[in-house]
């Protein structure tokens, strides 16, 4: 269940390089590995780290992203690992208010990945030591700034959970602009037709009822499972369960209405 599939990365318009400075639990190097593979990342640079791309636990973390660990970049500076980006933006999870809000003016990770989706070339997102974050003189080389919407009581996140709320807004916003995921489909649609043959099955299950309130009855199955937007798949299994139902109502209360047709389906009415 959890083994990679042999199945290219998704495409984006831009390069993302993950860059982490002066990283120091190897638990965290492999936690922000298997994140970026779970969403399609793959390139990882470490500014200075404090622990070792082949630790054991940081192998351990990665599961099946072990390959980022294999391939990804050391470098002594930040300036020489983004020496090849076209768009540097650092990260914080402290939001200055007052003198120093220009200076720190926050992209929330939907807006990050809505302005980056068009953008072409190398972009490096850049997370700091744990504990730590980014110093103030690497903050200051970034374009800009994102930070996460954490709740102001508690806004600091673990580094690895910081990476994948990240990487997870970049790829939901290629999923959902286009970019298909195996198995997942975003489509959310009812055909005119199933619709109809849907909402007759709901009057003809209800008509069946021993109730005097048929009519609302009718009207909440109706709104209740149409506020639910079901696709043609879950309407044709819904049809087929109020079908079998009204049937064996219509038996139970010696209607030989069932006998006569004994229907597996609806034929709508005109």
């Amino acid at each position: 269940m959890g083994d990679r599939m042999d199945v290219p990365l998704p495409v984006s318009n831009y390069e993302l390089n993950i860059v982490l400075v002066g990283i120091n639990h190897p638990g965290n190097l492999g936690a922000v590995c298997r994140t970026m593979l779970n969403h399609g990342y793959n390139k990882l640079t470490l500014v200075n780290p404090n622990c070792s791309p082949d630790d054991e636990e940081a192998r351990n973390r990665a599961k099946h992203s072990g390959i980022i660990l294999d391939t990804c970049e050391i470098h002594e500076t930040l300036d020489s690992a983004v020496k090849d980006s076209s768009l540097v933006i650092g990260t914080s999870g402290k939001r200055e208010v007052g003198s120093k809000i220009l200076k720190r003016h926050f992209l929330l990770p939907w807006e990050f990945a809505e302005k980056i989706r068009e953008y072409n070339g190398q972009i490096s997102l850049i997370f700091g030591e744990e504990g730590k974050g980014l110093s103030t003189d690497d903050l200051d080389s970034c374009d800009f700034l994102l930070t996460l919407p954490t709740w102001e009581g508690y806004p600091i996140a673990n580094l690895s959970q910081a990476v994948g709320h990240c990487v997870y807004e970049l790829h939901r916003d290629r999923v959902m602009n286009g970019q298909q995921v195996k198995g997942v489909s975003k489509e959310r649609s009812l055909s005119p037709e199933l619709r109809k043959i849907l909402k007759q099955s709901i009057t003809e299950f209800c008509a069946s009822l021993d109730s005097d309130k048929k009519e609302l009855i009718t009207d909440v199955y109706d709104r209740v499972i149409l506020r639910g937007l079901p696709i043609d798949a879950e309407a044709e299994r819904m049809i087929g369960s109020f079908v079998q139902a009204t049937t064996a109502l219509q038996k139970q209360s010696g209607n030989e209405q069932w006998r006569r047709e004994r229907r597996k389906r609806v034929n709508p009415d005109n």
